[in-house]
Parts: C-alpha cells; structure tokens; sequence
C-alpha cells in the first residue's frame, strides 16, 4: 500500500494525488503556501477520500462563516469514498465531518484516538493542537504534542508543537530547549522560532529576542501570510518595547498588513499591532482605516470569540457603523446554549465586547468593570498570552485615562516584572508616579526608558 511522507499507509494509487497529499501535509506543518494546492488536487481526483478530506479541512482553516459552505462538496466526496479507505482515513473523514458541524469536542476525540493509534500524523496532531488552542486547553495542547514521542522524535515540527504546548504551559525552559531542538532538526523551523520568541517575550529578553528573530527572519519570507505576518508580529513587539518606532512601523507596513487583507490572522495581527503601537505612543498615521474597510467587509461573524473580538476593535475604533450589528451578533452567539463554548462567549467574550465599545466612547468606568471580568477567564476564548495581552492593555489604559493612578500602578509594576526595562512601559509608569506624589520613582521609571533608548542602534 501507498505510503505518506511520514509513512502511513495511504489508499492513493495516483502520483500527482499523492504528492499533492504530501504536499498538504508538509505545507501545513511548516505553513508553505503549497498546502492551499490540496484543493486542485481534490478536483483534479474525486476518486481520492483522504485528498477530498484534506481539502475540506483546509476550507475549514478560511475561519468565516461560509467555511463549512466551502468544505461541503469535497467532504461529501469524500464521505461517498469512506467504504474503500483505511481506519485511520475513515477518522479523517469524521474529523472534518465534525468540524463543519462545529463539534470540536468530538472533533478532538477523533484525533486523540487517530494519534494514539499513529503517533506520526503529523496533520491530525497539527489539528488537535490548533483547536486546543482556541478553546485555551494549554495542557491538552502539551499532552497531545507529546503523545508522538518517541515514535515522531525525528521530525523537527514535532518539537516545535512541543516547544509551544510547553511555553503555553508556563514552562518556559522547557518550552526553549524543544524549540532549539526542533532548530538543530531543521534550522528553519518557523514554529520554533515562533516559541522562543513567545519565551524571550515573557522573560523580559526583549533586545535578545529581536535580535533572535532578526537572525532568522530571512528564513520566512516564503511562507504563508500567517507565520510570515505573526513571527513579525512577534518581532515588532520586542520592537516597540525597546522604542524602535520606525522599526516598529516598517515591520506593519512590509510584513504585517498586505500579504493577505481578507484573511482573518492577518486581520486581527495588524489590529491587535496597531492597537498596541498606538498604547505605546507611536503615531500610526492613517492605518486604521484599510484595516477597517477589510474588517467591515466580515459581517456579523462570530467563528471565534478571539478572533470576533479583535474585529470588533477594529472597527469600534474607527466609528464604523458596522461596530453595531457585530456587537449585537456576539450577544445572540452568547445566547446560544446549543453551541459547545456557550459560557466562552456569555461569561468572557460578552462582558469584553462590551468593554471593547465602551472604550470607543471612551466610557472608562464601564471598561474597568466589563473587562475585569473577562480577563481573569481570557484564555477560554482562544489565542496566546502575548496575543491576550491586547485586552490587558485596554484595560490598563482605561485605568490611565480615567485618572485611576493608584491602581494603574499596581497593573504596571507588575508587567515590569517581565519587561523591565521596557520603553512605554516605563514612561507610562513616570506619568503614574508623578500623578500618585511618588517623583523620586517617576523619575527612575524614566531614567529606565532613556536608558533602553540609548542602547538601540540609531
């Protein structure tokens, strides 16, 4: 029997089919745009069930409501087709069913049962980890991961999932010796790279980190617009807490925003930068407004609660009157019991949402109260502790702008813990101490900042 790049047994007979199959599956570990050319190959082989149910889980990946439109016929190709395939294709096949019914629950039995009985699957692995992520199971994430071992130890993306599932779990030694492991398997292993930025972020080595990420962002200029957008996602981070404004600012307009404006990372990456560019004091110009237009074009959508709420910023932010029906789409998604993450979106994307208008109208009461429920239970609604850290931000600047100084000053100190020397960081927290009657300390929190900036390359 046919046989995967990974080695599992394949019921594929055509050499373009397979190819295409392994294309798909190596495209999607490593985020190459040849994993999109699984579609083709379907219509090209109707006759294939596993390059069908491929095709319609990329569909799936659109992330927007008409996803499970787009997914239908190559699923239905693929369901006609389950009689002549093996076990594990035929749990492929349900795993996508699955999807498209929005039963993620179900969904990951399936892959914890495919990956317990193939620990080298590598595509299913890559699933199961995806959707623990957006349900904030970071445990799940690690567990899973680690389920390939030992059988998987030779394939670098293995241990950059470890390397993630690790870092999502606080265990940040660990979480860099798989990633620098994954490295040694494959240098360019994006990734890798991705959750040694997380871990470099999170320790406070910020100049380490861009530095880190500077080395081997040549290495990503051929990858999809998500790793692409995201890894200088991450680098324009360290960036902005070293007070590189116009590094900062390259890094939005050549690699963040423009690769793929419809797609909903690339969307929520350049909102989620520019909002925090602009808490860091850096003048963004008119960039909000593309961003906007291509936000407003989504509609009422409410796939992800991570991802809705990003939206809805976006286009709060800039008056947009399609702000109105999105919020009233996330109060009827919060409604809903049917759906499986119902308390995700009643108990934490609701009162965040409302705290996400609210800052609009700059209503700074109703922030403080309607975020400061959300954010102890964030991580239910998807995206990583970096990616979060959006929300705290809008907190802490409601806190600021409502003349709360005291209790500002307790969110910043505590972030200093792991950026220390960060620019806006340190420079709001002057502002803080000097408003609390505390001057001696203002003056050492600007003394940080002046001293971080006299460290960049000029």
């Amino acid at each position: 029997m046919t046989q995967d790049l990974y080695g599992l047994p394949l019921t594929c007979e055509n050499a373009d089919t397979l190819q295409g199959i392994n294309d798909f599956i190596h495209g999607f570990l490593s985020y190459q745009p040849k994993a999109a050319n699984i579609v083709a190959i379907a219509d090209a082989d109707p006759e294939c069930a596993l390059a069908n149910a491929y095709a319609a889980l990329l569909w799936m990946f659109l992330e927007a409501p008409v996803a499970p439109q787009k997914a239908a016929p190559y699923l239905a190709r693929a369901q006609a087709l389950r009689s002549g395939t093996t076990a594990r294709e035929a749990l492929v096949i349900d795993a996508a069913e699955a999807w498209t019914r929005g039963a993620v629950p179900e969904l990951l039995e399936i892959c914890d049962r495919i990956t317990a009985d193939h620990p080298r699957d590598m595509a299913v692995l890559k699933l199961a980890q995806y959707h623990l992520f957006n349900l904030g199971d970071a445990a799940g994430m690690l567990r899973m991961a680690l389920k390939s071992l030992p059988e998987a130890e030779d394939i670098a993306y293995v241990h950059g999932m470890i390397a993630f599932g690790y870092e999502q779990c606080h265990l940040l030694d660990r979480a860099e010796a798989a990633a620098r492991h994954a490295m040694t398997l494959q240098h360019d292993e994006a990734w890798s790279h991705h959750a040694i930025a997380h871990v470099m972020l999170t320790q406070g080595r910020v100049a380490e980190g861009a530095a880190f990420m500077e080395s081997v962002a040549d290495t990503w200029s051929g990858l999809n617009s998500f790793m692409r957008s995201h890894n200088w996602w991450h680098l324009a981070l360290f960036y902005l807490s070293l007070g590189r404004h116009d590094d900062v600012r390259t890094a939005y307009d050549t690699h963040v925003w423009g690769l793929a404006k419809n797609y909903s990372q690339d969307q929520v990456g350049a909102t989620s930068l520019l909002a925090r560019m602009e808490f860091a004091g850096v003048n963004v110009g008119d960039r909000w407004a593309d961003v906007a237009d291509h936000v407003a074009q989504r509609g009422a959508d409410t796939v992800s609660p991570f991802l809705t709420l990003q939206y809805l910023y976006a286009l709060s932010r800039t008056g947009r009157a399609e702000a109105a029906p999105l919020m009233q789409a996330i109060k009827e998604r919060a409604g809903d019991i049917t759906q499986h993450d119902h308390v995700a979106w009643c108990d934490v994307a609701l009162p965040a949402a409302t705290a996400i208008t609210a800052h609009a109208r700059g209503d700074w009461s109703t922030v403080i109260t309607q975020m400061a429920r959300a954010l102890p239970r964030m991580a239910e609604c998807g995206g990583s502790h970096a990616q979060r850290d959006l929300f705290e931000q809008i907190h802490l600047d409601a806190l600021v702008q409502d003349g709360r100084a005291s209790a500002a000053q307790q969110v910043l100190e505590m972030r200093r813990t792991y950026d220390p020397d960060g620019v806006p960081l340190n420079l709001l927290l002057g502002e803080v101490y000097a408003k609390t009657g505390l001057p001696a300390l203002a003056d050492e929190a600007r003394a940080r900042a002046a001293q971080t900036l006299a460290g960049q390359p000029r």
